[in-house]
């Protein structure tokens, strides 16, 4: 059954000398009063947040070259596909600098060279790789005279804590024992990718 509609209230007919005019009722009036303001409507989003979907080539243990960033031109050994849609990479640390990080898929190449990762441990790469571990510690601003003082003073070193480097040492520990059983494979990662004058990358086998 159809459910009934509310019916409205009725609008009342008023004489105004000689003619009439219909005055409607109180709830069908406009507002005398509007906010000085526009209320904020929120925007609809009609597109959907699709899962990220990796390339074929980016499997765990695949060398990859960074192409942008701190590190670029560094090869690292890609560890995990993160649900953020970016890449667990490592160096390892110990061979080229390359510590822990995330990178985004689109800033690298995968090259035909693949690391056995047997041996890391799982729990850790889960550990690394939730969406908590990377965020800064906020810093106390100084303020008042002491921190106007200390303006002009060089800036601290920044301190790595002491479970991310027991994290980097205990990924990197497996894989240094992996890598040390295939020839030429540190020296290889411990190189840097770069262009010179008349290379064709688009020739290039990685």
């Amino acid at each position: 059954m159809s459910a009934k509609r509310e019916e409205q209230p009725a609008s009342k007919t008023k004489k105004f000398g000689k003619g009439e005019r219909e005055v409607p009722h109180h709830t069908q009036k406009a507002k005398k009063f509007y906010p000085a303001e526009d209320e904020s409507k929120p925007k609809k989003v009609r597109k959907s947040i699709k899962p990220a979907r990796p390339r074929a080539s980016l499997t765990p243990g695949t060398v990859l070259i960074l192409l942008a960033g701190r590190f670029r031109g560094k090869r690292v050994i890609l560890l995990k596909h993160l649900p953020q849609g970016v890449l667990l990479v490592t160096g390892p640390y110990k061979v080229n600098g390359v510590p822990l990080r995330r990178v985004n898929a689109r800033y690298v190449i995968a090259t035909s060279v693949k690391v056995d990762l047997k041996g890391i441990d799982e729990k850790t790469v889960e550990k690394v790789g939730e969406e908590g571990y990377f965020t800064r510690e906020k810093k106390e601003q100084r303020v008042g005279e002491e921190g106007f003082f200390k303006q002009g003073e060089k800036p601290e070193k920044k301190k790595v804590a002491s479970a991310r480097a027991s994290d980097q040492k205990a990924v990197d520990k497996a894989l240094l024992g992996n890598l040390k059983q295939e020839a030429m494979l540190l020296e290889y990662l411990r190189s840097s990718f770069s262009l010179r004058k008349g290379d064709r990358p688009h020739e290039m086998k990685f």
